[in-house]
């Protein structure tokens, strides 16, 4: 899905969730709520007087953007092929718990300085390579 289908479909979603609660949704629902949540609050969200959001240069929004689309894409993943339901939401946000964190937080690297560039794509670059471990130890716990 594109981060504008997940966004229309966030809509469209909370509409049920307020006349009959998110325990009814499915866990891909669940899935789509809080990736939505992470593209508007931690990627189009934008506060141009802070030192981390008054420029975005174009390696750190593609890092930023690749990064949710690794949690959004494996998480989904994961919750599909779970034959016997047992990877839920719930389940993954608690394993991937640092990933989660540092997904919310990639915004604020203040992204000019000298070598800065290098070192944000380095801990991004990191970052995706904990997101896709993080599941593979998931799915091998069973």
């Amino acid at each position: 899905k594109t981060f504008r289908e997940i966004l229309q479909e966030e809509k469209q979603l909370m509409e049920i969730v307020q006349l009959v609660g998110k325990d009814s949704l499915a866990e891909d629902q669940k899935l789509i709520l809080e990736t939505a949540k992470i593209i508007r609050e931690d990627f189009l969200q934008q506060n141009g007087f802070s030192e981390w959001d008054r420029v975005c240069p174009i390696y750190k929004t593609y890092w930023m953007l690749k990064n949710i689309c690794a949690m959004y894409e494996l998480a989904y993943k994961a919750i599909k092929n779970s034959a016997d339901r047992s990877i839920t939401w719930e389940r993954i946000r608690e394993h991937l718990d640092e990933q989660y964190v540092k997904l919310t937080e990639m915004k604020f690297e203040v992204p000019h300085g000298a070598g800065r560039e290098q070192e944000i794509t380095e801990a991004y670059e990191k970052l995706n390579d904990s997101i896709v471990k993080g599941f593979n130890e998931l799915e091998t716990e069973g």
